[in-house]
């Protein structure tokens, strides 16, 4: 079973209903439920679902949207090896660079983004949700 992580904006395309990304983040969400593979989210991530729900819908949104995420998918820690393996990774996403060092940490498959582009130091596979979708049929 493929352990993948979950880019922010693909759990944020499910969050706020972005489309036209929405189906296929939403898919891949119920991929992870229904164990065809295993989701991870970083610690970071859920600070930005937080703060994002929060603003947009309201701090009762913003917990229970924390608490969804918790018991949906498992989580990377964010420590201080992350912090500067991602700070070494050529690029200029921090964030991405700091996805990439946890996921290779944890030992992880792939990387699951809408932007790829952004993910060029990735070791293992960099996918977009429907490559996803289409690899594990």
């Amino acid at each position: 079973m493929m352990r993948v992580l979950l880019d922010t904006n693909v759990v944020l395309d499910v969050l706020l209903a972005r489309e036209p990304w929405r189906a296929d983040a939403a898919a891949v969400w119920q991929a992870s439920d229904d164990g065809h593979i295993v989701g991870y989210l970083t610690a970071s991530t859920m600070t930005d679902i937080f703060y994002l729900a929060r603003r947009l819908a309201g701090l009762d949104v913003a917990q229970t949207s924390v608490r969804v995420y918790l018991e949906a998918f498992e989580i990377c820690a964010v420590d201080r090896q992350a912090l500067e393996q991602a700070a070494a990774l050529p690029g200029s996403d921090f964030e991405d660079n700091l996805q990439i060092a946890c996921a290779t940490t944890a030992g992880l498959d792939a990387i699951v983004t809408r932007d790829k582009d952004g993910f060029q130091a990735m070791t293992t596979q960099v996918l977009t949700p429907a490559e996803l979708l289409a690899k594990i049929g």
